[in-house]
């Protein structure tokens, strides 16, 4: 059975930095195309950013470009989202999802490309 947990999430203020680790079981982490999304109240979940299996290749949401670093340590079978210069609007469950894909350089930003999920980490950004 694979286990997707997530943790790090917390109250900051406008302009913080929060680090969310990410980790899997169940079988080998390099297998899995790792994936961030966030659900912010009343709205849909959305894609963040994305990493592909060897962390060569990443994408990102327009909205985080530039503040948020996705990363890997495939040793540690563990995936971070680096968020820097948080916003309010960035207030959101943040979920980290996995999926496995054959290529080690491809990049999944669909949602319903995504096969496991974590229960999610509250991330609340106060101006």
């Amino acid at each position: 059975q694979v286990h997707v947990v997530e943790s790090g999430g917390g109250s900051v203020q406008t302009g913080d930095s929060l680090r969310l680790p990410c980790a899997t079981s169940g079988r080998p982490f390099s297998s899995y195309a790792m994936g961030w999304f966030r659900q912010a109240p009343g709205k849909e979940r959305e894609f963040v950013a994305a990493i592909s299996r060897s962390g060569a290749n990443t994408d990102y949401a327009d909205s985080v470009k530039g503040r948020f670093t996705i990363s890997r340590d495939n040793a540690k079978n563990t995936v971070y989202l680096q968020m820097n210069s948080l916003k309010p609007e960035d207030t959101a469950v943040y979920y980290c999802a996995a999926t496995v894909v054959a290529g080690s350089g491809n990049v999944i930003n669909r949602r319903d490309d995504y096969y496991y999920w974590g229960q999610g980490t509250q991330v609340t950004v106060s101006s």
